[in-house]
């Protein structure tokens, strides 16, 4: 019984480990997107304004991929995205 509540514990810790991982690579992504939409919209170049942005539009691309492996993991977090999506539908 010591064994497995340990061996829960390790994956409990690890789960939290990974479920942090991908929300710092999410804020990373959204931090890049804001920076590069925000240059987009000083830039006077439309050649240098269309490159801003269309890295912008990778980087929600990568945003999406650590948002997909963190629902993976944390099933609350799924829960509550759900749930979040039906109150904003709610109130529209």
């Amino acid at each position: 019984l010591h064994r497995v509540d340990r061996r829960q514990r390790q994956m409990c810790i690890r789960d939290r480990i990974e479920c942090e991982i991908c929300r710092i690579g999410m804020i990373a992504e959204l931090d890049a997107i804001s920076l590069y939409e925000q240059l987009a919209a000083m830039t006077k170049s439309s050649k240098i304004k269309n490159i801003l942005l269309d890295i912008a539009k990778e980087e929600k691309t990568h945003a999406g991929e650590f948002q997909a492996l963190l629902l993976e993991i944390d099933k609350e977090q799924e829960k509550e995205l759900i749930q979040g999506k039906k109150e904003v539908q709610e109130k529209a």
